[in-house]
């Protein structure tokens, strides 16, 4: 089965500049790579440095760059025609109704969501007919990235919960409702449409789940806004079930400057250094030093390769087990973390506000939590074996304990 590697991290980090380093390396090793972009704001073509027509001459087809290189950037109208033809003739004739122009209801009639599915029908394509070895996902900024992930989780709800119903609806009221409003109502084309669409998503959820197959890199920069937002990324994977192998620390600024002008960037550089080895940890964090210039064209983008990873082969997983696996049993949230070796005398939890401080000895990890479960008022924890197994307790929004 293919490699799916996701890059995902806060806008402006250097997602798609190191998932295109990441397919250079890996295509050069033999490897059949694709790089697809998630972000509406497509900036592959730039990164190589490539004559935009090139892909919009493939209608967001795949484009060969190099040998056992590709990249793919979807054309959403493209796939309005291919994927959403009756879905999204339906809801442009609803909100013409309402009034809005009619070119204006056609743009936006393409609605939250088209996109992502669209992309999960190609890598569940992809990974089905055997096309590629590795698929490299530069994703959109974290928020985006999330609702991609939760696509196929939600759409299975809605198709075993709802679908069934609104057809059955469709079949015997639509046809008297519309003799009472003049509001256009879906058709059994509109529902098949869906339905369709679901048959080709099936599957998905599984490959992007099996830590086996598909794994995550965060991309972040020594920054404090910028961290805090990769620690949130973090969390939310987490729940989510996917494995994270790597943090690829960028931008960092070389050893050597001695200007004073750039004494405080450097100061504050280390310290959030520090702070990323204890919200990360045991994640391996890669760090890459600020690049001479614009990390642009296929050259510059090997030389940013071989700084990320070195001698490593770039699709291998660095790292195989779960950081943290947080549930809920009998209406209490359970925290589990692997600690081996640790007694409990040398354990010491704090927590402060939406972060769990866990302390043991000179190590120290934070743990974002969810807002549902930073709410609670009481912990407890418990060594068992190798596991610490804290457990959320008391009532929501009581006050925090330390």
């Amino acid at each position: 089965m293919a490699r799916i590697i996701f890059f995902a991290g806060k806008g402006g980090v250097g997602k798609t500049s190191v998932a295109a380093a990441t397919g250079i390396k890996a295509a050069e090793k033999g490897l059949r790579t694709i790089i697809m972009s998630l972000d509406v704001a497509h900036s592959l073509a730039d990164v190589f440095d490539l004559e935009t027509d090139l892909l919009d001459q493939n209608h967001g087809e795949p484009v060969k760059i190099r040998k056992n290189l590709w990249i793919q950037e979807l054309d959403i109208q493209e796939e309005i025609q291919r994927y959403w033809g009756d879905i999204y003739k339906y809801i442009s004739s609803l909100l013409n109704t309402t009034g809005l122009d009619e070119v204006l209801a056609e743009e936006l009639a393409v609605f939250p969501g088209m996109e992502e599915v669209s992309l999960l029908l190609y890598i569940n394509k992809y990974v089905q007919d055997k096309e590629y070895d590795v698929i490299l996902l530069d994703c959109a900024p974290t928020g985006e990235s999330l609702r991609f992930i939760s696509i196929p989780t939600t759409l299975e709800w809605y198709m075993k919960k709802l679908f069934k119903v609104e057809r059955r609806l469709a079949k015997y009221v639509f046809p008297v409702a519309k003799r009472l409003v003049d509001v256009p109502l879906p058709d059994d084309d509109y529902f098949q449409a869906i339905e369709n669409l679901f048959e080709r998503l099936k599957g998905v959820d599984q490959v992007l789940m099996d830590p086996e197959v598909t794994t995550v890199r965060l991309i972040t920069n020594p920054e404090k806004v910028v961290l805090k937002e990769t620690q949130r990324a973090f969390m939310y994977f987490c729940l989510y079930k996917m494995s994270i192998d790597a943090v690829i620390m960028n931008r960092i600024l070389p050893e050597g400057i001695h200007d004073d002008y750039f004494k405080g960037w450097i100061e504050g550089q280390k310290k959030r250094l520090a702070q990323a080895e204890d919200f990360f940890k045991p994640i391996p964090i890669l760090p890459v030093n600020l690049f001479r210039g614009e990390a642009v064209g296929y050259e510059n983008l090997k030389r940013l390769a071989d700084q990320i990873y070195g001698q490593k082969n770039p699709v291998k997983r660095f790292f195989k087990e779960k950081p943290y696996n947080l549930n809920k049993k009998n209406g209490q949230y359970h925290l589990t973390l692997k600690l081996p070796f640790v007694t409990k005398e040398d354990v010491r939890l704090n927590k402060f506000s939406d972060e769990l401080i866990i302390r043991i000895g000179g190590y120290k990890r934070h743990i974002l939590l969810p807002r549902q479960v930073a709410s609670y008022d009481s912990i407890k924890a418990k060594l068992d074996d190798q596991f610490l197994n804290i457990v959320f307790k008391g009532e929501p929004n009581g006050p925090d304990k330390k």
